[in-house]
């Protein structure tokens, strides 16, 4: 399906590896304006050197007023994508202290309600349209081992996916969430490498017989954030082969 983003402006966060970056490039080929996030500012460097018309911004998401004040300063966006997060897979939940809790709570889901704030009040006050997408997972969906602080974050991003869009909606904004399995990123093939994650158990465990790729979950994304999904909101679209639809899922 062939995008057309022209005209358009969007903020991608965590843009600078994994989907997001993957993101931040097919918007930019797609014609989009395009404001790249991370808190890394070496991976904004090597994505602006190959799309040098990205405009990127170094900031912690977990600074809930740093983050508002550089957000302020953005033009009216026409979308967002909340992909910034991080794993939380290092305790049994009996054993998850408080501080680690919170931690991964500030990166993966209060990160994302700060940002859908600031974007979605410009987008009100100048009457433009808008679509805000979630990076959830299909852990939001079912229990992993030792994953409480990860599955709590995406299982409340999925609930801040819908009350944003119940709330936006009358204003024309858009809210939804993608939900994938395991995306054969560059930090899960370092995984892989390194024997903490089996792409055999993986892939055994996805009806499609393989895994996911960052076309597979990027192409969602932008079909979210374009007008082909002009009366798609509050929506979990879950993209993983067909894994939830198996009984035993082990990664």
């Amino acid at each position: 399906m062939p995008f057309d983003f022209r005209g358009k402006k969007v903020l991608v966060t965590g843009a600078g590896k994994g989907i997001g970056r993957g993101v931040a490039i097919a918007l930019n080929k797609a014609g989009s304006k395009v404001y790249a996030l991370s808190r890394t500012k070496s991976t904004l460097d090597s994505l602006v050197e190959e799309c040098p018309d990205i405009i990127p911004i170094v900031a912690d998401l977990c600074d809930w007023e740093d983050t508002r004040e550089k957000l302020e300063q953005l033009e009216v966006l026409d979308g967002l994508v909340n992909n910034a997060g991080i794993g939380g897979h290092d305790y049994d939940a009996v054993d998850c202290p408080k501080e680690y809790i919170k931690h991964i709570l500030d990166n993966n889901l209060l990160s994302a309600i700060n940002c859908s704030q600031v974007v979605a009040k410009k987008m009100i006050e100048s009457k433009v349209k808008g679509s805000i997408i979630n990076c959830s997972s299909v852990g939001s969906l079912a229990a992993y081992p030792r994953a409480l602080p990860y599955s709590v974050s995406k299982a409340g991003m999925d609930m801040v996916t819908k009350q944003f869009a119940l709330e936006l909606g009358p204003n024309g904004i858009r809210v939804n969430s993608v939900n994938p399995a395991v995306v054969y990123t560059p930090l899960v093939q370092n995984l892989v490498e390194n024997g903490t994650l089996s792409l055999e158990t993986v892939i055994n465990n996805i009806p499609m017989g393989r895994i996911l790729t960052m076309e597979d979950i990027v192409d969602p994304i932008m079909y979210l954030l374009s007008d082909h999904s002009a009366m798609v909101t509050g929506q979990m679209h879950v993209v993983d082969g067909g894994c939830m639809s198996s009984l035993i899922v082990k990664v």
